[in-house]
């Protein structure tokens, strides 16, 4: 079957298609993005403005489209930590069905990060033992660990790259008393959390996701995208640290330069670096392997687990 994933997330709209089968490994067949950068729509009081909705809502009604044009059977759509947090995510999810026809589906983080884990678990399979998933999005960093397909603890922090970009970075590049604050701030909230997953025992195999995650590594050293997914990458913490104060003091174009940094997520990258070396250290990671496959696959996966089971629709409450 041709299926259709639509993640709203807090920087981009992207549509993937796969063709997937019970059993087989979804084959990717078409790919499109706009960037939406939603998290930089919000008012003061957190609602999404109205330029904010009209752009959403035109990025889904193309995304449908698109869909349509390629065949897809099943559009699963859904909304993360953007619209979850928007003080009128209700009406917005309104506006955009009354318009396109597609009713998003908003994830809870720690369904976020379950749906993750299950990608990452199906990708290295059970001889990986425990895992450990560390993935940075634009609004929040999701953590899930475990021996299972299910997580024994998952949880999402407020640390997305682009949420704190925005909220706590200001300046290119941003002042030196910014940076130390914001190191202080993700600290603080990892480490909050650390005795979860510590309570979940010792992992065999830290794993990380994200476009963040995947830039940080190409600058460590890792192979470029244009290898394949296939290709053997790895993070580690080492490596990174020296990144960081050197791209504190980048400015946006300075970074979009670096090998595997796109112009548009330059200016979160500082962001990410940070979340990154405080989740490594805090966790007691020293590397971890960048895995290809992160939320959309994991919604893939479970929708054609529900299917194999001969269940007709998707649980909101599972987590799509």
């Amino acid at each position: 079957m041709r299926l259709g994933v639509l993640d709203v997330g807090s920087n981009t709209v992207h549509l993937l298609i796969v063709d997937a089968h019970p059993g087989a490994h979804p084959l990717p067949a078409n790919s499109m993005r706009r960037l939406l950068r939603l998290a930089e729509h919000l008012t003061p009081d957190g609602a999404i403005d109205d330029p904010g909705v009209a752009a959403l809502t035109s990025a889904v009604a193309a995304a449908t489209a698109a869909a349509e044009d390629a065949g897809v059977e099943e559009l699963l759509a859904f909304a993360t930590s953007a619209v979850r947090e928007a003080a009128n995510g209700e009406d917005v999810l309104d506006h955009v069905e009354a318009r396109t026809g597609v009713r998003l589906q908003v994830l809870p983080g720690t369904a976020e990060a379950d749906l993750t884990f299950l990608a990452v678990r199906r990708w290295f399979g059970w001889s990986s033992g425990r895992l450990l998933g560390l993935d940075i999005g634009g609004g929040s960093l999701e953590v899930a660990a475990g021996l299972d397909e299910a997580p024994d603890v998952s949880f999402s922090l407020p640390l997305g790259a682009g949420r704190l970009t925005r909220d706590r970075l200001a300046g290119d590049p941003p002042a030196a008393e910014a940076v130390r604050d914001v190191r202080r701030y993700v600290r603080q909230q990892i480490a909050s959390r650390v005795r979860d997953v510590t309570r979940a025992g010792t992992p065999d195999r830290v794993v990380v996701t994200s476009k963040t995650f995947r830039s940080l590594a190409r600058l460590t050293g890792a192979a470029p995208a244009e290898e394949g997914p296939m290709v053997r990458r790895v993070l580690r913490r080492d490596e990174l640290a020296p990144w960081v104060p050197r791209l504190a003091g980048m400015t946006f174009r300075q970074r979009a330069e670096l090998p595997g940094v796109s112009e548009e997520r330059a200016p979160q990258l500082l962001a990410g670096a940070l979340v990154a070396e405080a989740a490594f250290e805090l966790l007691g990671v020293e590397e971890a392997l960048v895995c290809p496959w992160a939320l959309r696959e994991g919604v893939i996966l479970r929708r054609l687990d529900a299917f194999t089971a001969g269940s007709a629709a998707v649980s909101p409450g599972a987590g799509l």
